[in-house]
């Protein structure tokens, strides 16, 4: 079995590494995030089981070329990074992460880069260090009890969010959500909105949505044009829900203030990538799902998918259940 790209699965947790090595030969691997189809089909030529991190991209490509994958469990909510329509036709089963083991530790980064954004911390601490405690006085900031935040995305985590800043903080808080019924928005004490009357009312804009094709660089031009000067963005979902050039115009031209990012449209992050040279745009690499309760689980998840299947069991949060039948059926048989 391979742990691809993973830089935490196993490390903190060893025991659960130990679990996987009474099964079989644990090895580790790390590729390009860009790499190939084949040649990544290549590298896990006699893998049956994959633990994957949110990249490689295991495309189509891949799974014409490896016959020998049967699991690809994803370590994360996400599974965009793999063609699940390919990995279907194939018999591969594409498991992920409990939504419940992220919510917490992604929606409470999501409020440390709002208040990153709005308190100046990490400026007025570079200049504490920088022996300039008297600019202070230009460290002045927005209290998030007294602005109004917009949550695109009123799942697991965005439902989180907008709980910890309503309670928590007593700001006003609007939801924009295609997929989830206003009467569930209502009951607990948030209001549904359009995506247009969010985006013109929110003083803070914070991004929970999947990704899907409907909302693919959805934050984009139009988007930024009716949204209030000096908003802040903060996107702890996924780096291809904004158009980054037309993110940097509105960065370039301060209607956005600040932004907090734990995700890009390319992870890693190239140097060259312009949005490095912004001050007021605070990047983190994908941590979301980091804490320490929430890395046990998810790591504890992928364990127990591969010892269910070993079994001849189901396992939990299977992507493609056309599969199992198959999957289940090939397992027993080899008890």
């Amino acid at each position: 079995m391979a742990i691809v790209n993973s830089s935490t699965f196993g490390i903190y947790f060893p025991d659960l590494m130990q679990r996987l090595k009474k099964i079989g030969i644990v090895e580790r691997i790390t590729v390009d995030p860009k790499i190939p189809g084949r040649e990544l089909a290549g590298k896990l030529k006699g893998c049956k089981f994959v633990i994957a991190s949110v990249t490689p991209n295991f495309t189509s490509e891949f799974f014409q070329y490896n016959k020998d994958v049967k699991l690809i469990a994803r370590h994360g909510i996400g599974y965009n990074n793999v063609d699940i329509k390919s990995a279907t036709e194939n018999g591969v089963m594409v498991t992920r992460v409990l939504g419940i083991h992220e919510r917490d530790s992604v929606a409470e980064l999501a409020i440390a880069l709002i208040l990153i954004c709005l308190r100046q911390i990490i400026p007025a601490n570079k200049a504490v260090k920088e022996n300039k405690w008297q600019d202070r006085k230009g460290f002045v900031g927005g209290e998030l009890s007294k602005l109004t935040v917009g949550i695109i995305g009123y799942g697991n985590i965005g439902s989180r969010v907008a709980e910890i800043v309503k309670e928590g903080f007593g700001s006003e808080v609007i939801a924009y959500d295609p997929y989830i019924a206003d009467k569930v928005i209502e009951k607990t004490g948030v209001k549904p909105v359009s995506f247009e009357e969010l985006l013109k009312t929110s003083d803070v804009i914070s991004l929970n949505a999947s990704l899907n094709e409907g909302n693919y660089h959805f934050i984009n031009k139009r988007a930024f044009d009716l949204m209030k000067n000096e908003v802040v963005i903060v996107n702890t979902a996924r780096g291809e829900l904004i158009n980054q050039d037309d993110f940097i115009e509105a960065l370039e031209s301060k209607k956005v203030s600040a932004a907090g990012l734990d995700v890009l449209e390319e992870e890693p992050i190239n140097p060259s990538n312009p949005l490095l040279k912004f001050p007021n745009v605070y990047i983190v690499p994908h941590i979301g799902g980091y804490g320490k309760y929430s890395l046990r689980k998810m790591d504890e998840k992928m364990v127990e998918d591969i010892e269910k299947l070993m079994k001849g069991e189901i396992p939990e949060q299977i992507v493609n259940p056309e599969v199992i039948e198959k999957i289940i059926t090939e397992f027993k048989g080899r008890k």
